[in-house]
């Protein structure tokens, strides 16, 4: 295996640190991958037959789908059937030996399978509990199971994802069970820090709604201020005005303005001249105005191709973005220069790309020290009898 740095150079804050993962599917692998990467040695602990997310395709990658794959990398893998006594003795023994201790399982059941929080307290008092829920502890649906999509819907983020004149639509990537996971890394990093203080364990809950109400702060915010519901604006922000996708020749370019300095440089870049007009002097009344703002803009912007309007726009100091197909944004020269797909010699995968943590310590991004486990494979390191 090669990895693009080198073990002396990565950064390990978390070297020494071990962390035992019962969860499964995305918030909580991801969870774990974070610590992973900052080099504490996960453990994954699988039920036989593995984690259900192996098969959440295709497409598949070395047999596993590549929502597994880009979760799980720096961490090892072992089987454990906790329905059994044999299984849950090994779990206890693993969480003994722990500093962590995560799970995603409904309320109550870590308690039936041997794993609860009053089990492992007892077996590592100073361990750090992480309990991975779906609408939180309290409340009327504190026991039924949650999902990404759930949660958006719930939270209200669907009813502000898509166009106005469309119905709502999920975020196209899971940002719920990614962001939970997020929440989950900080939380556990924030336990560690006061366990070097007092010597105390932890017991961390973290829930997916949570997450989604918390990445909808401002639109509620908003409302509980002034009553208006927020609506679907398709590439636009309700608060900046022009903040949105207008049409090129070949395409659709991001143009954000972000204050009165830009909208004068855009004004001045597409030849118009608004920047006086009290219908679009300030923010507000841009807002105010903002069909009739836009529908100006498009009229000159879809003269040109994509290419030629970003040339001007970034001339004049306009920030703008092409809106990118996948397979474009691949092709982006930023995108290669940012390093954030690095192509890694797998043992019995061709041309593997993994995507690393989007964080650099003095230029050096966290290392790729272990690929995603097959099921089991370091049963025989932890549990030298089985093999």
């Amino acid at each position: 295996m090669t990895s693009v740095n080198s073990p002396g150079d990565a950064p390990s804050p978390l070297a020494g640190l071990r962390v035992l993962d019962f969860t499964q599917n995305l918030a909580g692998p991801f969870a774990t991958q974070i610590l992973g990467d900052l080099g504490a040695d996960v453990i994954k602990v699988e039920p036989p037959g593995g984690d259900p997310a192996r098969m959440w395709g295709p497409p598949f990658v070395g047999g596993n789908s590549h929502l597994f794959q880009v979760v799980n990398r720096n961490k090892r893998g072992v089987v454990l059937d906790l329905k059994t006594a044999r299984g849950r003795e090994r779990a206890l023994e693993l969480a003994a030996g722990a500093d962590v201790v995560l799970q995603a399982l409904r309320r109550g059941v870590a308690e039936r399978l041997g794993i609860g929080y009053e089990a492992v307290r007892a077996a590592n008092p100073g361990a750090i509990y992480v309990s991975v829920t779906s609408h939180g502890t309290e409340g009327p649906l504190a026991d039924d199971p949650g999902y990404d999509p759930l949660m958006q819907a719930r939270s209200g983020l669907m009813s502000v994802t898509g166009d106005a004149e469309g119905g709502p639509a999920r975020v196209g990537t899971s940002i719920v069970d990614m962001g939970t996971g997020m929440w989950i890394a900080i939380g556990v990093m924030g336990a560690v820090m006061d366990r070097e203080q007092n010597g105390n364990g932890c017991h961390v809950t973290v829930s997916l709604l949570d997450t989604a109400l918390a990445w909808m702060s401002y639109h509620m915010t908003s409302y509980l201020a002034g009553g208006t519901l927020p609506e679907r604006m398709g590439t636009g922000l309700a608060m900046i005005a022009p903040y949105q996708g207008f049409p090129c020749t070949d395409g659709s370019v991001m143009i954000a303005a972000g204050n009165d300095v830009i909208f004068r440089r855009l004004c001045d870049a597409l030849e118009i001249d608004l920047a006086e007009d009290p219908d679009f002097r300030s923010n507000p009344s841009r807002v105010a105005n903002r069909e009739r703002l836009a529908g100006i803009l498009a009229e000159r912007t879809r003269r040109f191709s994509t290419e030629a309007l970003l040339g001007i726009l970034r001339q004049h100091q306009v920030p703008a973005a092409p809106i990118h197909t996948v397979a474009s944004a691949l092709a982006d020269p930023q995108t290669a220069a940012a390093g954030m797909l690095r192509k890694c010699e797998h043992p019995a995968i061709e041309d593997y790309v993994d995507v690393p943590m989007p964080v650099r310590w003095n230029g050096r991004r966290a290392g790729l020290r272990r690929f995603p486990p097959e099921i089991g494979q370091h049963q025989g390191e932890l549990f030298p009898e089985d093999v």
